[in-house]
C-alpha cells in the first residue's frame, strides 16, 4: 500500500499549547478516512500541521512524501498544490464566477495554456455537477452549490491527498448528504480524503475508517457493524 500520510509519536502545537501528544497515524492511498471529536479537541490544528499552517515540532511525520518536520518555509507551496483543501465555509472568491475562481487557481499554481487551463475547469465542474455553473457569481448558487465549486477548486491540480475541514458544518442534513456522495464518488475514481466532521449521522450512512481527537489523543475507532 501507498503511503500518504504517516504520522509516529508527533505532538500537535498551537504556540506554545500541546494540543495532542503521542499521534500515530497511517492513511493509505485510495482511504476514505473520517476525523471526529468535539469542538476544541484538535481537529483543526491537527489539519493545520498536516497543510504546513502550524509546523511539525515533535515527532515524525510525512505527508504526500513531503516531511513535515524538516519543510522549509519555500517547499509549503509545493506542499499545497499536491493537497486539495475543501474548507466549512467555501473560501471562494465573491467578486469572481464560479470558472474565474478556479482560472484564478490554476494560474497560481502555474497553468500557462489558456486551452488546458479551461478544460481543466470543465473537467472538474463536471465531476461535481456543476458543468452548467460556470457562468454565476457564488452569491446566486446555495451552499451546496458552493461546497461543490470548493470541492472542484480542491481537485484542480490531481491532489494525492483531499483534507475536507468540515466540508458540511454550515449545510443542512439533506444537502450534507448531496455533498457526501461528491466526496464519496471522488474517493471511487482513486482520491484520498481526510474529512474533519461532526456530523455522526454522515458516519452512521456512509461507514468508514474513522480517527477521534479525544483527550489530547487521536486513536482509530472500530466501528460496530449493524
Amino acid at each position: 500500500m501507498q503511503q500518504v500520510l504517516y504520522l509516529k509519536d508527533a505532538s500537535i502545537f498551537q504556540g506554545d499549547s500541546l494540543i495532542l501528544s503521542d499521534v500515530n497515524v497511517e492513511i493509505n492511498k485510495g482511504d476514505f478516512v473520517y476525523l471526529i471529536g468535539k469542538t476544541g479537541s484538535g481537529k483543526s490544528s491537527f489539519m493545520k500541521t498536516l497543510y504546513a499552517d502550524l509546523p511539525l515540532t515533535k515527532g515524525e511525520g510525512s505527508i504526500v512524501d513531503f516531511d513535515l518536520p524538516s519543510l522549509k518555509e519555500k517547499d509549503i507551496p509545493f506542499l499545497r498544490r499536491k493537497l486539495g483543501v475543501v474548507f466549512q465555509d467555501f473560501k471562494l472568491l465573491t467578486d469572481r464566477t464560479v470558472n474565474e475562481n478556479l482560472l484564478f487557481v490554476l494560474k497560481a499554481t502555474g497553468w500557462k495554456e489558456k486551452k488546458d487551463m479551461n478544460a481543466r475547469v470543465e473537467e472538474v465542474l463536471n465531476k461535481v455537477d456543476m458543468k452548467t455553473k460556470g457562468f454565476k457569481f457564488p452569491h446566486e448558487l446555495s451552499g451546496g452549490e458552493q461546497q461543490r465549486v470548493a470541492i472542484a477548486r480542491a481537485l484542480l491540480n490531481n491532489p494525492e491527498l483531499i483534507l475536507a475541514d468540515e466540508p458540511t458544518g454550515n449545510l443542512d442534513p439533506q444537502t450534507s448528504v448531496e455533498v457526501m456522495e461528491v466526496l464519496r464518488e471522488i474517493n471511487k475514481n482513486g482520491n484520498t480524503i481526510l474529512m474533519a466532521t461532526h456530523d455522526y449521522a454522515l458516519l452512521l450512512k456512509y461507514p468508514s475508517k474513522t480517527l477521534k481527537c479525544d483527550d489530547s489523543q487521536i486513536y482509530e475507532v472500530i466501528q460496530r457493524k449493524a
